[in-house]
């Protein structure tokens, strides 16, 4: 096939690209700068020039291939509500290119507020946008495939890691370092998903092959990891006291990040692992902490 990746040069979407195109498929990239458009170059995939709110050339970039892997996201997290308008009109954008079409449109979307409480499965509904996450991009894709398109979303886990993690666990070590201790709330009991980034990137090109219709695809490679855990991970690194906060306090220590420090957002995979075939072997979370340079500089 030859899909077109948007976020092509991000922290998730330049390993999707190099698993495509270790697979045999052609990869069209979009790439915002030179810089991103020569690394794309040098992993062997085709340019396309302009960024998620370049709605002509998505349009562009979709008439031109047999799918869409739509990976970019804004994450600034200081304009996260207008970060997730900006995601939900380039998948609309993308889907009316598409529509009338075989071609197959796959978003990403997240696991955490998918079944607070207990592990979340393939067979659960996505989380309704709230003020507090306001992401649309895989109701945005079921409203697509609706009307007839194959559309359908990888739901990550909250902690895609490797090096080069801009993500989740970066900002409680920046958070730690600023406070001076790393911290949980209450008893630490709630947990996360986590998953490898390369892990994360096959589940994309599976679906992709497998059909979009097996949908919706969760990219946990470990289901339920305690915060605690994390919170105690980042204290050995840093060399830093670990603290249990009630809520109130938690507010005060992690800001906005509070509601996603105190989540419960375990996550069963085995549906996917099932319909594609996944099989995940990168390393886990905590030894990804200890071994891919999450506490240098």
């Amino acid at each position: 096939m030859r899909i077109f990746v948007t976020g092509a040069t991000g922290f998730v979407g330049s390993a999707v690209v190099e698993d495509l195109v270790a697979a045999g498929h052609a990869v069209l990239g979009l790439a915002r700068s030179d810089d991103a458009a020569a690394r794309l170059a040098a992993q062997g995939a085709d340019i396309c020039r302009g960024d998620i709110t370049d709605h002509a050339t998505l349009r562009a970039g979709a008439a031109e291939v047999d799918a869409v892997i739509h990976t970019a996201f804004n994450h600034d997290f200081s304009r996260f509500a207008a970060s997730c308008e900006e995601d939900r009109q380039a998948i609309e954008v993308l889907g009316a290119a598409l529509q009338g079409t075989d071609r197959q449109l796959l978003v990403t979307a997240g696991l955490a507020g998918v079944a607070p409480g207990r592990p979340s499965s393939e067979e659960d509904e996505p989380p309704t946008p709230s003020p507090a996450y306001p992401r649309a991009s895989e109701q945005t894709a079921r409203r697509l495939a609706a009307r007839g398109l194959r559309a359908s979303a990888v739901r990550l886990a909250p902690s895609v890691h490797d090096k080069g993690d801009h993500g989740f666990v970066p900002l409680l070590i920046e958070i730690a370092r600023e406070k001076g201790a790393s911290a949980y709330v209450g008893d630490g009991g709630n947990r996360w998903s986590a998953v490898h980034r390369r892990d994360a990137a096959r589940v994309y090109r599976l679906a992709l092959e497998h059909g979009l219709e097996a949908g919706p695809f969760q990219a946990a490679g470990e289901e339920a990891i305690p915060f605690r855990a994390i919170a105690e991970a980042i204290g050995q690194g840093l060399g830093l006291p670990v603290a249990s906060l009630s809520p109130d306090e938690a507010q005060a220590h992690f800001g906005w990040f509070a509601h996603f420090a105190s989540m419960d957002a375990p996550a069963s995979s085995a549906g996917t692992r099932d319909r594609l075939g996944w099989e995940p072997n990168g390393p886990g979370l905590l030894a990804d902490m200890r071994e891919a340079g999450y506490f240098n500089g």
